[in-house]
C-alpha cells in the first residue's frame, strides 16, 4: 500500500514585527495608513513611529498617488515648496499632514456658508436675520439696530423713516486663516495658487435691496495685499425673484498671503423698518491648483 501522508503540521513561520522593519519599508507601510488614523493612532505609539509622522516622507508618498491632473501638480509643486518647520511652535504637526488632514482644495472654506448651521442669511434693515425660523440677531453693522429703534420712536414725528440721517447698511465678515485650514505658507507663496471666492445674492419681491462684496487677501499681521469688491445694480421692487452671482478669481497675488477676508454688506432701497435687504447664500472661498 502507499505511504500514508503524515498529520504533522510544519513550524509556521515566525511573525515579523513591524519595528523589526528597515525604515525605509516602514515608511512605505506607514504611508498607506489613513491621514488621521496616522496621527491619532500611529504617531503616538513610539519615538520612531512620531518622527516619521512628524516628517515630510509619509506625506509627500500619500500625495503622490493621486494621479489626477490636480493631484499631479500639487506634487510637483511640494517637492519644490516644502514647508519648514518655524510654526512648530503654533502647531503641532507639520504642515503636510495639516494639508492631508484638513484637505482644502475643492473645500470650500467659508464655515455655515448657506446658514443651515443656525446662522445668518438676510441682511439689511438694521441687523441680520436667519431666514428660516425668524430669529433675530445680535446687529452687526454700524448703527444698525438702534437706527430700527429711532425709526420706531419718531414714525410719527418725521416725514419720512430717516433716510438721510442714519446710516442703513449691514454688514457681515468671516476671516479664513488658510494656514490654519492646510495650506502652508509656501505653497501659498509659489505663485501656483489660485484664491476663488463667490456670492450668490438676491432679494424680496416686494422690496428691492442693494448689495456689495468684499473680499481682501491679507498678509499675517492682517494688512490688506490685494482688494476686490463689486457693487452690482440694485434690485428694485416688483422685480426680480431670483439670485444673482458675484465670483472672482486671484491669481499672481504676491507673497505673505496668509488670511482671506470675506464681508457682505446689504440694505433695503425702500428704507423699511425690519429685514428686508439683501438675501445672501452659498458663499464661497476655494483654493486650487494652478495646472498651466
Amino acid at each position: 500500500m502507499g505511504a500514508r501522508l503524515s498529520r504533522r503540521r510544519l513550524p509556521a513561520d515566525p511573525s515579523l514585527a513591524l519595528d523589526a522593519l528597515p525604515p525605509e519599508l516602514l515608511v512605505q507601510v506607514l504611508s498607506h495608513v489613513p491621514p488621521r488614523s496616522l496621527v491619532t493612532r500611529c504617531r503616538p505609539v513610539c519615538r520612531a513611529w512620531r518622527d516619521i509622522v512628524d516628517g515630510p516622507t509619509v506625506w509627500l508618498l500619500q500625495l503622490a498617488r493621486d494621479r489626477s491632473a490636480e493631484g499631479r501638480a500639487l506634487y510637483a509643486v511640494a517637492q519644490r515648496c516644502l514647508p519648514s518647520n518655524e510654526d512648530k511652535e503654533e502647531f503641532p504637526l507639520c504642515a503636510l499632514a495639516r494639508y492631508c488632514l484638513r484637505a482644502p482644495f475643492g473645500r470650500n472654506l467659508i464655515f455655515n456658508s448657506c446658514g443651515e448651521r443656525g446662522g445668518l442669511q438676510r441682511l439689511g434693515g438694521g441687523a441680520w436675520r436667519e431666514r428660516l425660523g425668524h430669529r433675530k440677531e445680535p446687529n452687526t453693522g454700524a448703527w444698525g439696530s438702534f437706527a430700527d429703534l429711532l425709526r420706531d420712536l419718531f414714525r410719527d414725528c418725521l416725514p419720512c423713516p430717516l433716510p438721510s440721517l442714519l446710516p442703513r447698511w449691514c454688514s457681515k465678515r468671516q476671516l479664513v486663516d488658510l494656514v490654519m485650514e492646510g495650506v502652508w505658507q509656501e505653497l501659498l507663496d509659489s505663485a501656483q495658487i489660485e484664491i476663488c471666492v463667490a456670492d450668490w445674492w438676491g432679494a424680496r419681491e416686494n422690496c428691492g435691496c442693494v448689495y456689495q462684496l468684499r473680499v481682501r487677501l491679507l498678509d499675517v499681521y492682517e494688512k490688506e495685499v490685494v482688494k476686490f469688491s463689486a457693487s452690482p445694480d440694485p434690485v428694485l421692487q416688483w422685480t426680480e425673484r431670483g439670485c444673482r452671482q458675484v465670483s472672482h478669481v486671484f491669481t499672481n497675488f504676491g507673497k505673505g498671503i496668509r488670511y482671506v477676508s470675506f464681508e457682505q454688506y446689504g440694505r433695503d432701497v425702500s428704507s423699511w423698518v425690519g429685514h428686508y435687504g439683501a438675501l445672501v447664500t452659498h458663499s464661497s472661498v476655494r483654493v486650487r491648483i494652478r495646472l498651466s
